[in-house]
């Protein structure tokens, strides 16, 4: 039952999916975290995994960058393959001082400037927020965890690069700066929407890997060490989500 995008039958796919923008990335959680991982995709070099983690299915799929890419494998994912909880697992960039380099940021939800949400309301706001169930497992794993968390706001925004390059992030985040908004990613806005309109459950996990007020980012070395503790919470978010 392969989509345009995924070449895949139902049942490939656990009902607990790890979301990385990076295929490669998603190659390496499926070896360094999973048992009996295997490949059950590979269109386009968009690489999905499924193996065992805890004694539980789990599936690992790259989605790309930007939420039109997140939104088109979200919706098969969710429509086509029968996966119920999706936590994308990514990077972001600090907006407060207080964020650290290397912490975790769970986004409770998620602003953006992007217009496929209003598409999909009718071209009203939609509050693009997490699930209830995987954020109250989010807070208790957090809690448990080494790994610093910071919940809240995140921006999801469709440009990487400013419009007008060397433009500064107070002038072009100021906004959110001010109304508290932790860090800003690209995919989360996109994620939590496709699954409040498909009745399933979503989370956005983002490791700190630019400051984008008082400057510095993450070596290739530490961004690494970093996203491994990000989505050893995640597995374990994906573990207490499970046991409810």
């Amino acid at each position: 039952m392969s989509t345009p995008h995924i070449a895949a039958e139902r049942g490939d796919f656990a009902p607990d999916v790890l979301l990385p923008g990076d295929p490669l990335r998603a190659r390496w959680i499926a070896e360094t975290f999973l048992e009996q991982a295997h490949e059950v995709t590979a269109v386009r070099n968009m690489l999905g995994y499924t193996g065992w983690y805890g004694g539980r299915a789990v599936s690992v799929m790259g989605t790309g960058m930007g939420m039109a890419s997140m939104a088109l494998y979200a919706t098969e994912l969710i429509t086509e393959f029968g996966c119920r909880r999706l936590i994308r697992v990514g990077s972001c960039g600090a907006l407060q001082a207080e964020v650290e380099l290397r912490s975790v940021v769970l986004a409770v939800g998620a602003c953006t400037d992007s217009n496929i949400n209003r598409q999909r309301f009718a071209g009203f706001d939609f509050a693009a927020t997490a699930h209830a169930s995987l954020l109250a497992a989010g807070l208790a794993a957090a809690a448990a965890a080494a790994t610093t968390v910071h919940a809240g706001n995140v921006f999801s925004t469709d440009l990487f690069y400013p419009p007008v390059l060397g433009q500064k992030p107070s002038e072009l985040y100021g906004p959110a700066i001010e109304m508290g908004v932790l860090a800003v990613e690209m995919e989360a806005a996109a994620l939590y929407a496709v699954a409040a309109q498909h009745r399933a459950e979503a989370l956005a996990l983002c490791v700190v890997s630019d400051h984008l007020v008082r400057g510095g980012h993450l070596s290739a070395e530490e961004r690494q060490e970093g996203f491994g503790d990000m989505v050893v919470l995640a597995l374990d978010v994906l573990q207490r989500a499970g046991e409810r």
